[in-house]
């Protein structure tokens, strides 16, 4: 089997379930393009943890870990069968890499994993699992999870680091819906190391990217994007996923790690607004 790529998700607010707009139907287009995988490992900063864990469970359950939003966005159930198989490996190429690592045999899909999944495989017909973050994990350390679970990528698994490209909640929540120029021009570097396949620059972002601080107050939501940057077998070719800007604050800009990939959407994918330009 062609090893997979790699690939870092923006899965933006949860509400993104309910209302995929461009970054949902460029997911779904993805999904469709890519050889269908034996099983989906998802990073998320959703499930932060002291050591890292992998979940085991034969019929991970859909976890609603949010509060406040609209009533439809709880009876989403996700029902994608789990991969114990997949993760006893995971954990075995963890641990073989110097990673303390273990299986939790019970937790569900966190809305960093199902939300994004929706959109790419609505037919919850791909085994899914999640390994967890370390709560201590820097952005080296980030970069050399995701290159131990590299291998996973030539034994069909699918690597997705699922976080935000910007992700300041305090300006969410202020709820002005235009546009913010930082937000445009972090997501502008960004995309410029990626396509130059510079993963030196990208484990730099925090410390070299305009605006970086403001763009993530906090790094859990940016930690996905080494990961998956650290599982590609290959930097280059990469692909963008440019799903503009929402809520004036979040980029919903997502990569997919070697491999050069051309999305057919629908007929009816909507425009996207606020298009980030290189």
């Amino acid at each position: 089997m062609t090893a997979l790529p790699s690939i870092f998700v923006s899965h933006g607010a949860p509400t993104f379930a309910i209302e995929p707009g461009l970054a949902g139907a460029q997911l779904r287009a993805l999904g469709r393009s890519l050889e269908k995988p034996r099983a989906v490992l998802v990073v998320s900063p959703h499930w932060m943890t002291r050591r890292v864990q992998v979940t085991a469970s034969e019929r991970p359950e859909t976890i609603h870990d949010f509060g406040g939003f609209p009533r439809e966005l709880y009876a989403i159930d996700y029902p994608a069968p789990g991969a114990p198989e997949v993760a006893v490996r995971a954990v075995e190429l963890l641990q073989s890499s110097g990673i303390p690592a273990e299986l939790d045999l019970h937790r569900g899909l966190d809305h960093g994993a199902w939300v994004p999944l929706v959109h790419m495989y609505p037919q919850a017909d791909v085994p899914v699992l999640q390994v967890s973050i370390p709560s201590d994990t820097d952005e080296g350390a980030a970069f050399e999870l995701g290159r131990a679970l590299a291998p996973l990528a030539q034994e069909g698994v699918l690597i997705i680091g699922s976080g935000s490209l910007t992700h300041n909640l305090y300006e969410f929540r202020m709820g002005d819906a235009h546009e913010a120029a930082y937000a445009r021009e972090f997501s502008k570097w960004v995309r410029q190391a990626v396509l130059a396949g510079d993963t030196g620059q990208l484990v730099q972002t925090m410390q070299r990217a305009p605006h970086a601080a403001r763009a993530h107050p906090t790094t859990e939501h940016f930690l996905p994007l080494l990961v998956a940057a650290g599982a590609a077998t290959r930097p280059t070719p990469a692909s963008v996923l440019d799903g503009g800007i929402r809520h004036g604050v979040l980029a919903m800009e997502s990569y997919v790690f070697g491999q050069s990939v051309e999305l057919q959407l629908e007929e009816n994918a909507p425009a996207a607004v606020a298009k980030i330009d290189i």
